[in-house]
């Protein structure tokens, strides 16, 4: 008799054998808890690079969890004129924006192909509500993404170019630790016109930004891919702007 079929694929994408399973899930969740959440999670197929996962105006019907890949999310102009609003890793959620009026106000698109999680915001609400642990966990995860919000805000507060590629660098590198990815050695997902788009900047201020701070040694870049040479002096470069005296270091300490 024939041994039964494995789907692998199925196998490998459950929640409990994913490797982002302590981004999305509380510590210690239940077996059976992890069931029901398998139960209500849609694997989706790749998304190719430029396929979008929502456009402004679509009611919220679910959110997303990049398992590899990247997104950027945008606001698009009547013209057409797309402004970045922000960058998504694996093990993020997408989606949220949606969360106070039930529409979504911005545009999910794929920056590479990727594979995401897409999860029913209905039933997931429904489950949470039954499991303290997840609820919390949720709560965290908002949490994080109203937090990565203030940032870009604090990114376009600063006057310097050269401060907001810093702090644009440096808190990329703090999300993939996260992750437990390479922190000194990047790969961006993003393109240049993008960044500059995120960051309030013209194309050419982002590209004199990186060639500066690539010859004062701090940074060596081979087309996308980033070296961090001097982690310490893009730590204070990316918050000079914390204090008057010009010395990030006060904040910092605190944080």
């Amino acid at each position: 008799m024939a041994a039964p079929s494995i789907d692998l694929i199925t196998l490998r994408r459950g929640c409990a054998q994913c490797s982002l399973q302590q981004l999305c899930l509380p510590a210690g969740i239940g077996r059976d808890d992890l069931q029901r959440l398998d139960e209500i999670v849609r694997r989706k197929r790749p998304v190719d690079a430029g396929e979008r996962l929502f456009r402004q105006g679509d009611a919220m019907g679910a959110v997303f969890v990049a398992r590899d890949g990247a997104f950027k999310t945008v606001l698009v102009s009547e013209d057409g004129e797309e402004q970045v609003i922000g960058f998504h890793l694996p093990g993020e959620l997408i989606g949220l924006d949606a969360l106070g009026s039930g529409m979504h106000r911005c545009e999910a698109v794929a920056l590479t192909t990727a594979n995401v999680c897409e999860v029913p915001f209905d039933e997931l609400s429904t489950v949470a509500s039954q499991l303290p642990g997840l609820q919390r966990q949720l709560m965290r995860v908002i949490g994080q993404s109203v937090g990565r919000d203030q940032d870009h805000l604090e990114i376009l507060a600063r006057r310097q170019a050269n401060e907001r590629i810093a702090l644009f660098l440096h808190g990329l590198t703090e999300r993939l630790r996260t992750i437990g990815e390479p922190t000194d050695r990047l790969r961006l997902p993003m393109s240049r016109e993008d960044i500059a788009r995120f960051l309030g900047l013209a194309l050419e201020t982002v590209s004199r930004g990186f060639t500066r701070l690539q010859d004062d040694g701090v940074i060596a870049v081979h087309g996308r891919r980033v070296e961090i040479l001097d982690s310490a002096e893009l730590e204070r470069l990316a918050h000079a702007g914390d204090s008057g005296d010009g010395n990030g270091r006060q904040r910092q300490q605190r944080a």
